[in-house]
């Protein structure tokens, strides 16, 4: 895919609302890698992914750290939406040795690439988009994604990035979608028990440490020819 290419995919994407582009990408692309850490705004993906491309596949890392309410509520969605998740596990001795090492109290970037990251760079070579349900601009590393970007492997696609945190309410409101049992609790966004606490927004992820995001999303977007 040229640079033409892929500026003429944003320019197309951002004139189609986001139902429209969860329809369109599988048009564009015969590979089509989903994948879902069923967090506080996952269902929404996940609804728009059931109507436009029923039984298609989501990847699902269990890092083996997740909540119990994480699982439940993974569980709760498959059977209302009937979706086809796939779990990935991370290396049985990477994962074993960050739990001996408690890798994530002193290297939580490790922690990371051992237990999600890396179970997700396996499957890259798979496909030729990756579809990212991230909401909003709430970093200043999302600020500096477009809707799609070439990490120099693989294509990634952010049907949602330009969703407000009040369309993304609206719309969870309106097609009745439950909530992660962890909000009404106060985490405006839930990963792995050791990194995650209550608060709002992402504030509660890797708190007190220079760390907002696991690692997925940072990369520096490649120039294609």
């Amino acid at each position: 895919m040229t640079q033409y290419e892929l500026k003429t995919l944003c320019d197309k994407y951002s004139q189609l609302n986001h139902r429209e582009r969860m329809v369109e990408v599988f048009r564009d692309f015969d590979r089509v890698l989903v994948t879902s850490s069923f967090g506080t705004t996952s269902a929404i993906l996940l609804h728009h992914l059931h109507k436009a491309r029923p039984a298609h596949p989501i990847y699902f890392v269990d890092t083996t750290y997740h909540f119990s309410e994480t699982l439940a509520y993974k569980q709760k969605l498959t059977d209302q939406f009937d979706l086809n998740v796939k779990t990935v596990l991370p290396g049985k001795i990477e994962n074993t040795f960050t739990k001996v090492n408690w890798t994530w109290t002193h290297r939580p970037e490790e922690c990371c690439e051992a237990n999600k990251v890396s179970p997700v760079q396996r499957l890259k070579g798979e496909f030729d988009v990756w579809i990212s349900g991230m909401i909003g601009r709430t970093s200043l590393n999302r600020r500096n994604l477009d809707i799609f970007a070439f990490d120099g492997e693989i294509v990634r696609f952010y049907p949602f990035l330009d969703m407000t945190q009040e369309e993304a309410e609206v719309y969870k409101v309106t097609y009745e979608l439950p909530e992660h049992p962890l909000q009404s609790a106060g985490f405006g966004s839930v990963g792995c028990t050791h990194c995650t606490v209550p608060g709002q927004g992402r504030d509660g992820r890797w708190a007190g440490k220079q760390k907002t995001e696991c690692g997925l999303h940072l990369f520096q977007q490649k120039k294609v020819g």
